[in-house]
């Protein structure tokens, strides 16, 4: 392991933006809430269940491309709506138009600074490149580089692989790997040679199917076991405690895991 808790092999450092480098996280969650809220109570009336921002959020709507995160927590309740085209006012009642209702709330967020960076994942970045290993953010929010230019971040990044770019390029978002798939590719290097940092179960799965050489999962609201359980090779709260601080866990399914299976595979059984 180097000074900042990485394999000796990696090259280049992959990073999503919500939950990582910047605490819109918990931005995005109210405003889904909000959101699906008064779409839920408006179609069932005073008796209808809430979203959960915790729960809900988690499971259904972090670090997936908007459109998909309206489809996957409505059909976790039942509901199917037309998709719409992506410029429906905020008020359609479509996939497209429920996602918009919630980008107006994040944007309005953005407009009045009430965007903040985890100071600890800001200094872990500056030592990495300071150490020569390239960096992309890699994100499904379509404000990416909005989000970038209010905390003053975007040139720590040679790469960005954001909602615009993948939509551009036609690639899936999380749970696929394509994105950061793109993004290792962009910066010149095999996933093997990529740490994916992540604080989503989504990128949990993306890193795991990627099969990128180390996988860091940001644990900000207590769910290190999930975070594992979907492919985490360590889990830490703050990059201010990944490396000499932190302790490395091979969790089942992971990448560090599949690595030492292949290693014990080409060495033979010596029991």
């Amino acid at each position: 392991m180097t000074q900042l808790g990485l394999p000796e092999t990696i090259q280049v450092c992959l990073f999503d933006l919500d939950g990582v480098v910047t605490k819109t996280a918990v931005v995005h969650a109210a405003a889904w809430k909000e959101t699906f809220d008064a779409f839920l109570r408006e179609r069932d009336g005073a008796g209808f269940r809430p979203f959960d921002a915790h729960a809900d959020y988690g499971e259904y709507v972090d670090g997936r491309p908007r459109a998909d995160g309206v489809r996957t927590f409505l059909a976790s309740r039942g509901i199917e709506l037309p998709e719409g085209d992506p410029g429906d006012p905020p008020d359609a009642q479509t996939v497209n138009g429920v996602g918009n209702r919630k980008n107006e709330l994040v944007l309005e967020k953005i407009r009045t600074g009430g965007i903040e960076p985890y100071d600890g994942t800001l200094r872990y970045i500056e030592a990495a490149r300071a150490q020569g290993l390239r960096t992309a953010i890699v994100s499904s929010s379509a404000n990416a580089r909005d989000v970038l230019r209010a905390i003053g971040a975007e040139a720590l990044f040679d790469v960005r692989i954001d909602g615009v770019v993948a939509a551009e390029r036609g690639l899936p978002g999380k749970p696929r790997p394509d994105t950061f798939l793109a993004a290792a590719a962009d910066l010149g290097a095999e996933p093997k040679q990529a740490a994916v940092f992540e604080d989503a179960l989504a990128g949990m799965d993306a890193g795991r199917s990627g099969h990128f050489g180390y996988v860091v999962g940001l644990d900000r609201v207590g769910q290190g076991e999930a975070l594992y359980a979907h492919g985490a090779d360590i889990v830490v709260e703050d990059l201010a405690d990944l490396g000499g601080a932190a302790q490395d866990r091979t969790a089942p399914g992971s990448a560090a895991q599949d690595e030492d299976e292949d290693e014990a595979e080409d060495e033979g059984d010596h029991t």
